[in-house]
């Protein structure tokens, strides 16, 4: 292994990405695991130069206060408490923090500043081919920058025992599937299986719309249909995933509430019994980014805007009928054109449409209509935490706007979203 790590558990903590990230930030590799990782566990993970048990307000779980077993405290590497069993919590000055932080990675635990992209990549190359051998890989790939990576990953560790699976759900954006076929089955050669399900995917979803349930569906049905791909494949052990850090922590910890379910591929039949690959679990969505470009994947996959499982099946709110997700279609579309063309990409971290279903009154061509609004969102953020919303160029909006509204059958107004995260979330379900 290239790069020594620090250990977080999760004794209750709410800032534990916050001191992940503050510790990569001194070059140094940092992982975060439940409070109740074993010792068997604790002895797999390669290069383990010291532990922090971070306490804070969730330390009670279900009436008991939570503990990491005996066998952590008398681990062979040192072993830091912050805000637990009566130890100081870490100090509110920035420059205290960082001194205490920097005084225990480097002088306790004699770690190494040996955290980049390239380390890691080498790294989560032998770990995967250390966990596949010789056997085969199935992948969800959605074409977003979190299975694009993994699928580069993978195709970078194990060649030709990857076989990607692109589900046209019929929830994406214009000119996605035809995108994911040309870069990695034209370029890249990858092992590339496409699946038309629009319209089984659009019959389970009639007249759904409470969120939740809606990726349930969604995630149900892709349950199916790769099971139905699985199938028809041999030698398939190992279920390749894009799963990355603020997915678990908005899917809900042993200390933390979910936030929602996230959707990804899972709950698949014992009997195919597959074991699941997740190199870039511990990533956020920045490191994802630049994983990507090490990896020497094109800007416009490594740059492609944040797009979430459902796909446009958390932008069409409500029920989702075919005509307003095909404006919703076309409006977002108009979106991003329009950003690109202002030299918007790479700038502004996530933007989208959403279409609600709900109608209000509008005119066009003299006529008194009733039509559906859009709403457009923009946000700005480092760590998909927590988000700002930018001030865009009036101009630029107005030019959106009129365009949406006079180009875009069914929709006569358009607004923009002011609200950050929190108390908002990025996505407008």
């Amino acid at each position: 292994m290239k790069q020594d790590m620090i250990l977080i558990l999760d004794l209750g903590s709410e800032e534990n990405p916050r001191l992940a990230r503050e510790i990569r930030a001194l070059g140094v590799y940092s992982e975060i695991h439940p409070h109740d990782i074993t010792a068997e566990e604790l002895a797999a993970l390669p290069n383990v130069k010291g532990i922090i048990l971070n306490g804070g307000p969730n330390r009670v779980v279900d009436g008991v206060e939570i503990d990491a077993a005996k066998e952590i405290y008398n681990a062979p590497v040192p072993v830091l408490l912050a805000d637990h069993k009566g130890d100081q919590p870490w100090p509110e000055d920035a420059a205290a923090r960082k001194e205490a932080l920097s005084n225990f990675v480097f002088q306790v635990c004699g770690a190494q500043a040996n955290w980049n992209m390239e380390n890691f990549i080498a790294d989560q190359v032998e770990l995967i081919r250390q966990q596949v051998g010789d056997k085969k890989v199935l992948l969800a790939l959605s074409g977003g920058v979190d299975s694009s990576v993994v699928a580069t990953l993978l195709i970078k560790a194990i060649g030709k025992q990857l076989t990607c699976v692109h589900v046209n759900h019929g929830l994406l954006r214009k000119g996605e599937p035809e995108q994911v076929i040309k870069v990695f089955r034209d370029e890249m050669d990858a092992n590339l299986i496409y699946v038309d399900a629009v319209d089984r995917f659009l019959d389970k979803l009639a007249g759904v719309s409470d969120p939740e349930r809606k990726r349930k569906i969604i995630g149900a049905e892709f349950i199916r249909v790769f099971e139905e791909e699985a199938r028809k494949l041999e030698g398939i052990k190992f279920l390749g995933q894009g799963t990355i850090y603020p997915d678990i922590i908005e899917s809900g910890t042993k200390t933390v509430k979910a936030v929602k379910s996230h959707h990804n591929v899972g709950g698949l039949p014992e009997d195919l019994d597959f074991e699941l690959v997740e190199p870039l679990k511990m990533l956020f969505k920045d490191e994802v980014r630049a994983c990507g470009k090490a990896l020497g994947l094109p800007d416009s996959m490594v740059y492609r805007q944040p797009f979430p499982g459902p796909g446009l099946g958390v932008r069409c709110l409500g029920a989702i009928t075919r005509d307003r997700l095909e404006a919703l279609r076309e409006a977002d579309a108009i979106l991003r054109e329009e950003f690109a063309a202002a030299g918007l990409e790479g700038k502004v971290w996530q933007y989208f449409v959403s279409v609600p279903d709900f109608r209000v009154t509008g005119v066009k061509d003299g006529k008194r209509l009733y039509e559906w609004p859009a709403f457009i969102r923009a946000v700005n953020t480092v760590d998909a935490m927590s988000a700002e919303v930018p001030e865009l160029d009036w101009a630029l909006l107005k030019k959106i706007g009129d365009r949406i509204a006079s180009e875009v059958p069914g929709i006569c107004r358009v607004l923009y979203d002011l609200t950050p995260k929190p108390c908002g979330t990025i996505e407008f379900e």
